[in-house]
């Protein structure tokens, strides 16, 4: 792609300073950025891939669920009990440079082949590159893919230059794998407080987040890490909503360890009304306290606020349902009756800890409760289009010791609800 304004051609000039990868660098790569496999045979003789070292490994379960390291060579393997002997794989390495004021991010495509027995046979590529300017601008150069017929993010076409690319999300999906060691910086991310740890986050965006704003160096300098990753993980653009609350903890030297939790709990604080300026509130001397005693109220808010809106459907079921109102038959035991508003068939439904609560929407269904002495035995959901019981359940959607008696009751008076029907 040819430059399309004046960024571009700033890039594209300074690329061609970049200097080549290091025999250094792709030895480090192919050292840590491989998972190499231990072959183990039925006899329990383990080959290492990388150096093709062999010796009499430990027990079966220990060497396949922790692996091992090499005796010779000193690499963790993944242990297989394979017939296989032919081993392949591709993985990325991400090395972070500077060159002409850019940030840059060089991404590496490691190839092996190890075939047991045999010395191991490497390749690699530079697929990609992330040019970040100071100013948190960056453009991407990059290798052809293949777009026709698969979907995977690594069909690099090896053959291509690296070029200047049009964005794409793809480019953003690319694995980070490892990260080499040495890193070189420009000083416009060095005072931002990053010393190499990335957070779990992808290198361009933190970099970018830290070169474009100021409250990550903030939360960087002030050692509140976790948070950052947590704010980075649920979106940047979410850190408005807890900035001010993170300035008092701060100021106050609070130190925030648990970040998910803390910003779930500064969540229930907002819902609630109360002050997020406020160090009594968003400094709590016990969290986890403090987290669960609202996340408790909050259910209880949502529980209410769920009836109410099930009760604005009460004249629409009364309209629907009246006709059976009043409806009772019992054996002399038990006492079955239809339900009359939306409010005891929420009720019914909680206090028995089914679904049974949501069905004064459904059109077709009459909803009925058995009792015995007033005591809740279990609910009835009748078919008005069939006419017959399609479920009775007891506390929690188990039986209990009356209900093939309870469906006996109900069947038997079925014609009383066919006649309210007809009605």
């Amino acid at each position: 792609m040819k430059p399309k304004n004046k960024f571009h051609a700033q890039v594209l000039e300074a690329s061609k300073t970049l200097p080549k990868l290091t025999k250094e660098q792709i030895k480090w790569g192919y050292n840590n950025g491989i998972d190499y496999i231990g072959h183990r045979t039925g006899k329990g003789v383990i080959t290492c891939t990388k150096c093709g070292h062999s010796w009499q490994g430990e027990c079966e379960l220990i060497n396949t669920l922790l692996g091992c390291n090499c005796p010779s060579c000193k690499t963790k393997l993944k242990v297989e009990i394979t017939k296989k002997r032919v081993f392949s794989g591709s993985y990325y390495m991400t090395i972070v440079t500077a060159c002409e004021g850019f940030q840059v991010l060089r991404t590496v495509m490691i190839k092996c082949v190890a075939k047991v027995g045999e010395t191991t046979k490497y390749t690699h590529s530079e697929v990609m590159q992330r040019w970040i300017a100071p100013n948190g601008k960056h453009a991407t150069f990059a290798r052809l893919r293949q777009t026709m017929g698969t979907c995977y993010y690594d069909s690099w076409i090896f053959h291509t230059p690296l070029e200047l690319r049009q964005e794409i999300d793809v480019y953003n999906r690319v694995y980070t794998g490892v990260v080499y060691p040495r890193q070189k910086l420009i000083p416009e991310l060095k005072r931002t407080g990053y010393e190499k740890a990335l957070y779990g986050q992808k290198p361009l965006d933190l970099f970018r987040t830290l070169l474009t704003d100021s409250r990550a160096e903030t939360l960087i300098k002030a050692g509140q890490t976790q948070l950052l990753k947590r704010i980075m993980d649920t979106g940047w653009k979410n850190i408005g909503n807890y900035w001010q609350s993170i300035r008092i903890c701060i100021r106050n030297g609070y130190k925030i360890k648990d970040a998910a939790l803390w910003c779930d709990y500064i969540d229930f604080l907002r819902f609630f009304g109360k002050d997020l300026h406020n160090a009594k509130y968003v400094c709590p001397t016990n969290l986890n306290a403090e987290h669960d005693r609202y996340m408790r109220k909050k259910a209880k808010a949502d529980a209410r606020q769920e009836l109410e809106k099930q009760l604005e459907k009460e004249a629409d079921y009364r309209k629907a349902k009246e006709k059976f109102f009043g409806l009772v038959f019992s054996d002399g035991l038990i006492n079955i009756r239809v339900l009359e508003s939306v409010a005891e068939i929420v009720l019914e439904g909680k206090a028995m800890h089914h679904c049974a609560g949501s069905y004064h929407s459904k059109t077709d269904s009459l909803i009925l409760s058995a009792c015995i002495d007033g005591k809740r035995i279990e609910t009835i959901e009748v078919s008005l289009s069939q006419l017959k019981v399609i479920q009775s359940r007891g506390i929690c959607n188990k039986n209990t010791e009356h209900h093939s008696r309870i469906i006996q009751l109900v069947e038997s008076n079925i014609p009383l609800i066919e006649k309210r029907l007809a009605a």
